[in-house]
Order: structure tokens, then sequence, then C-alpha cells
């Protein structure tokens, strides 16, 4: 073991369902790892924080653990939006953050945290528009922040293997592919109801973008242009958002992406949410084809005992709770790489530091670089496409599904309507 690696304090800042489901178990494992130290989840609401201290599926997996929350057990909701700017002032910098709020938080709250000088990792997407994510990149380069961004998809094996077989050549060249991505209908009565409205976000722009960054993850084509038309309707508060919607990507290339995106899965069906990705090729007097059914991976549980579904579809592979030699239980699962990937690389730039902390701004920034030009994790930096895509969708679908393009032949890309 390398005596210079020590463990990172970690801040989370949300406390909605991802990080009950993902983000919260993947730091607590790898604190059984020693990659993390102390945990601290803020969020302004009391409620929140204290769902996360109650949760029986965090117990259950991890009764050796754990954390701090802001505001404290008994504490009231805090009316304070840069709450977390108390918690970060009592810790070290080059420390880690994940930041999992809703879209339109992301930036301010990035800027935040950089004054900080910490390690970050957000969740998709990491900004709205391109600009901000550029902004984003030269202060944490700057800084010798390294940023991440949790776009887990990248992670899965079934999509490591097709990057490797498309960058290799084999399946040709990309000419037309079909995604969606439909969240379930009870999503539109939790907290999404509060933020998941028109004038900040939709499907396409929430969960659209990680099959948009898995195909440009695949292929390394940078798209071109975007037209998403929405679907409206009402949350149980009255509040109106898209509801539904059918994207189209245009790369390059010319290739072709349809993705359709929705809250809508139904809670009585048989799988968690509906998936998938189908993709054709073009090649020499022939075609190719990548499939990837991420709604059904081949598991089915038909249960005798009272459980939310009797019977499922279950997804092995995303995040699942597990026996291991140790106490409780062990979360396995790409999502839960693709965290620990981000968590892991910041401990291992301060490692480096250790080694050498008269250099520290230069091998932090030597190891960002690093980052960028491998391309797994996604960074400001080698993931600002999906940016751009952002920009544009939102130009589109507050447009009534007009026809939006990137222009990448400037100085800097340009998002505009398509005349």
């Amino acid at each position: 073991m390398n005596e210079n690696k020590q463990a990172l304090d970690l801040t989370i800042i949300g406390a909605g369902m991802i990080v009950n489901d993902l983000l919260l178990p993947a730091a607590l494992q790898m604190r059984r790892e020693g990659v993390i130290g102390h945990i601290t989840v803020v969020d302004m609401r009391s409620s929140a924080v204290a769902a996360l201290r109650d949760s029986e599926s965090i117990k259950r997996c991890f009764p050796d653990q754990s954390f701090d929350t802001c505001p404290a057990p008994g504490e009231p909701d805090s009316t304070d939006p840069e709450l977390y700017k108390k918690v970060l002032a009592k810790q070290k910098p080059y420390q880690m953050v994940i930041i999992a709020l809703p879209d339109q938080l992301h930036y301010p709250v990035l800027k935040g945290v950089l004054e900080f000088n910490q390690h970050v990792l957000c969740v998709k997407p990491l900004v709205l528009k391109y600009d901000q994510a550029m902004e984003i990149e030269k202060e944490a380069r700057e800084r010798g922040c390294f940023v991440g961004v949790e776009y887990h998809k990248r992670f899965d094996r079934r999509n490591l293997i097709a990057r490797k077989t498309c960058r290799e050549g084999l399946f040709g060249e990309f000419a037309l592919g079909e995604a969606r991505l439909l969240e379930p209908y009870y999503y539109r009565h939790s907290n999404f109801q509060n933020w998941f409205t028109c004038e900040n976000t939709d499907p396409f722009v929430y969960v659209g973008c990680h099959y948009v960054d898995l195909v440009c993850f695949i292929t390394g084509l940078k798209p071109v242009e975007i037209t998403v038309s929405g679907r409206k309707g009402n949350f149980p508060n009255g509040k109106e958002a898209y509801m539904w919607t059918n994207g189209r990507v245009i790369f390059e290339n010319g290739a072709i992406l349809s993705v359709n995106n929705g809250l809508g899965y139904p809670n009585e069906a048989g799988g968690g949410n509906d998936q998938g990705l189908i993709m054709y090729f073009e090649g020499d007097d022939r075609s190719g084809l990548l499939d990837h059914d991420d709604h059904v991976r081949g598991v089915e549980h038909c249960y005798t005992v009272k459980c939310d579904k009797s019977f499922a579809y279950i997804n092995p592979d995303f995040m699942r709770e597990v026996p291991y030699p140790g106490p409780g239980l062990k979360p396995i699962g790409y999502g839960v790489d693709s965290v620990t990937a981000s968590l892991t690389m910041a401990q291992e730039i301060e490692c480096r530091v250790a080694a050498d902390p008269a250099n520290a701004l230069a091998i932090r920034q030597a190891a960002i670089r690093e980052v960028n030009e491998k391309g797994l994790i996604a960074t400001p930096e080698n993931s600002s496409y999906n940016e751009l895509v952002q920009e544009a969708a939102r130009l589109s679908i507050t447009n009534g599904g007009a026809l939006a393009e990137i222009d990448y032949s400037g100085e800097k890309p340009v998002v505009r309507l398509k005349k």
C-alpha cells in the first residue's frame, strides 16, 4: 500500500433519491476501503437528511458506518442556500465534494465549491450552458481541482466493450440509432414536482443526456443538430412540466439518433424503468449492429411475499447490495464503479502531491490533463459537447421543437436556431 495515500473527507451537497440509492452507499463502501474519511451530507431540508439517517437500506448495508448531517438531528430547515459553505469552511482544501442537486443549481454551487479548492464529482449534466462548463473547467484547472461528471453509463461493461470495438473499426460507421430512457411514474409524486418544471428542465435534458453522452463516448462523433419536442402535464401540486419528450440528434457524419424520454414508466410494470440503445452501422457492402437491452438484462424474479412488485425484471449491473465477508452488505455495479472512479482519482492526485508537495499545483494540473485525455471519466473539458446539446435542446423545446444547430467553425462553438 502506498504510504502517501490518505483518506479524503467528503461533503455531499443534496439528500435526494440518488444520494440514498447510489452516491452515499458508494461513498460509505469507499470509507470501508480507506479512500474516504469523514462524510457529511448537507441539505437545506432537515427532513431530507433525516430520511437518509433513517434509511433502512443504508442501515442494513452499513451497520458499521456512520455519517454526519447538516442540519444536525433536531435542527430545523435552513433558509440559507449557501449552507454548504459553512460545512466546507471547516473542511481542509483538496478534499472531495459531491454535488447532487437539481440541474439549474449546479453552476452556482460549483462556483461556490471551487472557492474552497475542493475536488468535485457532480451529477449529470454538469451545467446547462457551454460557456458555464468552460468557465468551470478553467477555474478548476487554475486551482488544480479535479472535476468529474457522473455519467455512469460510461462504466457499464457492455459500453466499455462497445467503445473499444467501435474505436477499433469493427462496427463500421454509425448511421442510425434509437435510445429510450423512461423513469417511473412515481417520480411525479417526489420532490421532482418542486423543480422539474418547464422553465428549468425536461426529460431529454435530465435523462436523455445519458444516451447522447454514451453515443459520443462510443463513437467519438460530435453532435451538430438537435430538435426536441415535448408533451406537457401537471404534477400533483399543479406545477407544469414536460412529462414526455422526443429528441433527434444529428452527428457530424450525418448519423441520426432518436431519443425518447419521460416520467411515465408504469409503477406496476416489471422493470425499474425502461431503457435501451440500438445503433446501426455501415461498412464495406455490409452493415453492423449494436443492441443493448438495458431494460431486461436476463434476470426475472417472482416473489411469494408482499413486495413493491410481485414480479420484477432485476438489473444486476447498475447498483445492488450483495453479501460479502465483512459486516452488512456491499454495493456493487457500474453505478458504484462510476462514483468510485472519480473519488479514487481525487485520492490518487493527492497521493502524488504528498510525494512532492513543492510542485503541488503542477502535479494536480498534469493529473487533470491525463484524465481529460483518457476520456473515460467525464470532465468539463472532454464532455463539453453535452452542454452544447443541452443548450440546443432547451432552445428547441422552448421554440416548439424548432431545429437548433451547433456550429464548431468559429473560435468557440455556437448554438442557435437553424434558419
